[in-house]
């Protein structure tokens, strides 16, 4: 499944939706761990403490995070699938941590080559 390469537009603004991509999919990643560590105490020691504070304000960083992802596609050509798998990578705990480098890869890459011409 081969996906083909579109040249980027803008270079700007492009530069600006990786860099928030990033710093969400990290977020987004960290606070999908303490979520998981949430539902452990919740459900297996009954200290609802951390899950009652932290699942909400995860729900936003999530919604925020798909957008980031939505705008960084956007500006990249990428198509609805591949918008949807890494959007679905934030709700996997660690997934998200691998998809942020590998898109980083590939979003670098192609930022370098448009530097270039």
């Amino acid at each position: 499944m081969s996906e083909q390469v579109r040249p980027i537009r803008d270079v700007s603004a492009t530069r600006k939706a990786f860099g928030f991509f990033r710093v969400m999919a990290i977020l987004v990643g960290i606070g999908l761990l303490v979520l998981c560590l949430g539902m452990v105490l919740k459900y297996g020691y009954d200290k609802p403490g951390l899950s009652e504070f932290w699942d909400q304000k995860h729900g936003l960083l999530y919604m925020i995070y798909v957008a980031a992802t939505a705008n960084l596609g956007f500006k990249m050509g990428w198509g609805p699938g591949r918008m949807v798998v890494v959007m679905l990578a934030g709700v996997v705990p660690f997934l998200s941590f691998w998809a942020e480098i590998r898109v980083a890869r590939e979003v670098e890459g192609q930022l370098a080559e448009a530097d270039a011409q």
